[in-house]
C-alpha cells in the first residue's frame, strides 16, 4: 500500500495527547469520610474497577478513531509501479492496401477506427500517424471525421520506420510513461528481418486479420509484337487461395474488346493472352473481380504511337560494315551517317543521340557543340579509334564524369563481367549468365572515369562506362580490334544506349518510385505542361530542352489511372499508373518473444490492460469509514459501559 500524502502521518504524534490525559488526571478528587461498613466498601471497590475499564476501552476507540482520521488524510492506494506516472500514448494506425481485407462486412481499418473511436476516452490527449497523416496531442473527438474518411494508401511503413516517426512525437521527459500502439495486419514486408527496441518505449502491438484471406491481383503485362495486325497482350496475375476462376475483362478507354477467365489451379500464379490492335494508341485498362482486396483489381496501361529517335553518327569514315544501319532500323530510328569533314554542326540540336565513331581527334569546335548538346537532354557515345590523338579526347571527356584516357594496352582480354545493376541492363537479363561466350579485344585505353563501369576487362579494367545519356567505350569496334560487333551483347546496348537519348513513356509507371520521361515538344518561354483525368490534376516537374521535354513524376500523382498530358487544352500523349503490388500477396508476421513488446488480440483488449496498468484503487473512505464506526463505538461505550 502507498500513501499519496505520506507527510501527514506525523500528526500519529497527536495520539500521545489522550494517553496523558489518561495517565495524568487533572482533576482532584476531595477525600470524605463516610461509614466504614463492609458491604459499602466492596460496591466501591467493584465501581472501581468497572470505571477503570470503561476508561482503557474509550482511550483505545479514541486512539483508533484518531489514527483512521490521519491515515485517510493521508490517501492510502495500492497501484502498479507506473500507474501515477504521466501517459503517452502514440497510435500507429496502418492505412496500408492490404487493410481493405474484410472481417463481418467491414474493412480491417474501418473496423480499427470504430475499436479506437470507442474505447479512447475523449477527454485523452494523444497523437496517431498513419502512413499518410500525423496528428500531434489531439483529442480523439477532433479527429474522429478525418479518421472515418480515411483513405488507404500504397505507402507502407516499416516497423523501424513506425518506431523512427513515433520517437519524433514522444516528448522529451524521461519520467513519462511511452506507450507505441501499432495496429495493422502485420505484413512480411512491414516488418523485416530485426525488431528495433528501446527501454524507453513500450510497444503494443494490434494485429489484424480478415475472415477470408484469399486475394487475386493483376501483377504486370507484357507486349509480344507477333508482326501482324494484332499484339500480343500477356496478363500474368497472382493469386492466394483461389478455388474458382475469376473473370477478367480488357477495356479501350470505355469500350470492351476481350474477355477470359483466369484459373489458378491450386497454382499461385498464371498467364492470360489477349489480342489487341497494332499502330494504334490504346488506353488499357484491365479489370477482375474478387472477394479479396480491391486496389488490385484494375490495372492500366497505354500503349502510345511511340516517336522515331533521331540518331547521328560522325566517324572519320563512312562506316563500310554498316552495323549502325542494322542496329537502328527505319521503323524505330532515323539514322543519319557523316564524315567528320563534311558535317554541319547545325545538325546536331535537333537530334536525340548522338555516335563519335571511329574519330582520331575530336575538333575543338564540336567539343563545345557536344558539351551543350549534352547539358540540353541529349545522349552521347564515344567510340575511340585504334590512333587518337589522346590529349584531344581528354581535353572532351574531361567535361563528362572527369574522363580521361592515359595509357593504350595491346594485350588480348576478354570481356568477364556485366554490370548487371545498371540501368543500361536493368531488364535485358532475367537471370546472370554464368556461361556466356564473351567478345574480347586486342587493343583498349586505360582509363579514369567517375562514371560507372557497365562492362569490364579482364584484370577489371574498363570496357564501357557511363550513366545518364554519356557512354564510352575504352577500344576501337573494328573488326581487326575486337569481335565486340559480332556478340550478342552489341544489340541491347547500342539499343538502350539510343533510348537514353529519349526517354519515352513505358507501358505503365508504378506509382511512388521516381520515373522520367522525355517528350519530343518544343515550348515557347512561358509555356508549361499539366498532367490529369477526371479526378486529379497537377504540373510535375519539368525541364525544358531546345527539342524536348523531359517530366519527372515521384509525389504525383497519388492515384492509379490514366492521365493525359497536355499543353493547354491540346492533348500530347497518356500515361498510365499503377499502385505497386507488394500488398497483394497475403503473408503476415507471427510475432515470437519481441523485446518489451505485447501482443493484444483486439483494440479494446489492448484498452482494456492500459486501463488497468493506469488504474488507481484509493482506501482513504474506507479508513473514514472505520473512524465513524470507532466514534459509534465510543457513544455505546459511554452509554451502556458502566
Amino acid at each position: 500500500m502507498q500513501l499519496k500524502h505520506p507527510e501527514i502521518l506525523w500528526a500519529l504524534l497527536l495520539l500521545i495527547i489522550p494517553i496523558i490525559i489518561h495517565f495524568f488526571q487533572l482533576r482532584r478528587f476531595k477525600r470524605t469520610p463516610f461509614t466504614n461498613v463492609a458491604m459499602l466498601q466492596k460496591v466501591v471497590m467493584e465501581s472501581r474497577k468497572s470505571n477503570t475499564l470503561k476508561k482503557w476501552l474509550l482511550l483505545l476507540t479514541r486512539l483508533l478513531l484518531l489514527t483512521a482520521f490521519i491515515i485517510a488524510f493521508a490517501q492510502p492506494y495500492t497501484a502498479k509501479t507506473n500507474a501515477l506516472k504521466k501517459r503517452e500514448n502514440v497510435i500507429f494506425l496502418d492505412n496500408s492496401f492490404s487493410m481493405q481485407a474484410k472481417t463481418n462486412g467491414l474493412t480491417l481499418l474501418e473496423k480499427a477506427v470504430q475499436e479506437l473511436l470507442k474505447h479512447i476516452d475523449k477527454d485523452e490527449t494523444i497523437s496517431l500517424f498513419t502512413n499518410t497523416n500525423t496528428f500531434k496531442d489531439v483529442a480523439i473527438e477532433d479527429i474522429q471525421n478525418r479518421l472515418l474518411e480515411l483513405q488507404f494508401s500504397h505507402q507502407q511503413l516499416n516497423l523501424k520506420d513506425v518506431k523512427l516517426k513515433a520517437s519524433t512525437l514522444f516528448s522529451s521527459n524521461p519520467e513519462s510513461q511511452k506507450n507505441l500502439i501499432v495496429i495493422s495486419d502485420f505484413q512480411n514486408r512491414m516488418t523485416g528481418t530485426e525488431q528495433d527496441s528501446t527501454q524507453l518505449v513500450t510497444s503494443y502491438m494490434v494485429p489484424m486479420r480478415a475472415n477470408d484471406l484469399s486475394n487475386v491481383s493483376i501483377d504486370s503485362v507484357f507486349i509480344e509484337d507477333t508482326g501482324m495486325e494484332q499484339l500480343g497482350l500477356q496478363v500474368f496475375l497472382r493469386g492466394t487461395n483461389v478455388s474458382e476462376p475469376v473473370p477478367v475483362s480488357l477495356f479501350n478507354g470505355d469500350t470492351l474488346i476481350a474477355k477470359s477467365a483466369a484459373n489458378f489451379e491450386e497454382s499461385l500464379s498464371t498467364t492470360l493472352n489477349f489480342s489487341i490492335p497494332n499502330n494504334q494508341s490504346i488506353t488499357g485498362q484491365l479489370e477482375l473481380t474478387d472477394s479479396g482486396l480491391g486496389y488490385d483489381n484494375v490495372f492500366f496501361f497505354t500503349l502510345n504511337e511511340r516517336p522515331k529517335l533521331k540518331i547521328l553518327s560522325i566517324s572519320e569514315t563512312l562506316d563500310t560494315d554498316q552495323y549502325l544501319t542494322r542496329l537502328f532500323t527505319q521503323d524505330e530510328f532515323e539514322l543519319s551517317q557523316f564524315q567528320l569533314s563534311t558535317l554541319d554542326y547545325s545538325l546536331i540540336d535537333n537530334q536525340n543521340v548522338v555516335v563519335l565513331d571511329n574519330l582520331n581527334s575530336i575538333p575543338t569546335g564540336l567539343e563545345r557543340i557536344l558539351t551543350t548538346f549534352k547539358d540540353n537532354g541529349g545522349s552521347l557515345v564515344v567510340i575511340p579509334s585504334p590512333e587518337i590523338e589522346i590529349n584531344s579526347y581528354n581535353a572532351f571527356l574531361s567535361n563528362f564524369f572527369n574522363s580521361r584516357f592515359y595509357q593504350v594496352q595491346t594485350s588480348e582480354k576478354k570481356i568477364t563481367s556485366i554490370s548487371y545493376d545498371h540501368p543500361l541492363y536493368r531488364n535485358v537479363f532475367e537471370n546472370q549468365v554464368e556461361n556466356f561466350e564473351y567478345p574480347s579485344t586486342k587493343q583498349y585505353y586505360q582509363l579514369t572515369s567517375g562514371a560507372p563501369k557497365i562492362l569490364s576487362l579482364e584484370g577489371n579494367d574498363a570496357f564501357l562506362v557511363g550513366l545518364d545519356g554519356f557512354y564510352l567505350f575504352t577500344s576501337s569496334l573494328l573488326p581487326d580490334f575486337c569481335n565486340f560487333k559480332s556478340s550478342s551483347l552489341i544489340v541491347p546496348t547500342f539499343y538502350n544506349m539510343a533510348l537514353s537519348g529519349l526517354q519515352t513513356p513505358e507501358r505503365y509507371q508504378i506509382l511512388g518510385k521516381t520515373s522520367t520521361i522525355d517528350l519530343p515538344v518544343v515550348l515557347g518561354n512561358e509555356e508549361i505542361l499539366n498532367v490529369g483525368n477526371s479526378r486529379e490534376q497537377f504540373i510535375p516537374l519539368q525541364q525544358t530542352f531546345p527539342n524536348k521535354v523531359r517530366l519527372t513524376f515521384n509525389e504525383n500523382p497519388k492515384t492509379a489511372g490514366i492521365y493525359e498530358v497536355s499543353n493547354s487544352e491540346d492533348g500530347i500523349t497518356n500515361i498510365s499508373f499503377n499502385y505497386p503490388r507488394n500488398e497483394s500477396q497475403l503473408s503476415f508476421t507471427e510475432f515470437d518473444d519481441l523485446p518489451n513488446t505485447t501482443i493484444k488480440e483486439s483494440v479494446g483488449s489492448l484498452f482494456q490492460l492500459l486501463a488497468e496498468e493506469a488504474s488507481v484503487t484509493p482506501y482513504w473512505k474506507w479508513f473514514v469509514i472505520l473512524a465513524l464506526l470507532l466514534a459509534l463505538v465510543e457513544v455505546i461505550i459511554q452509554k451502556f459501559v458502566t
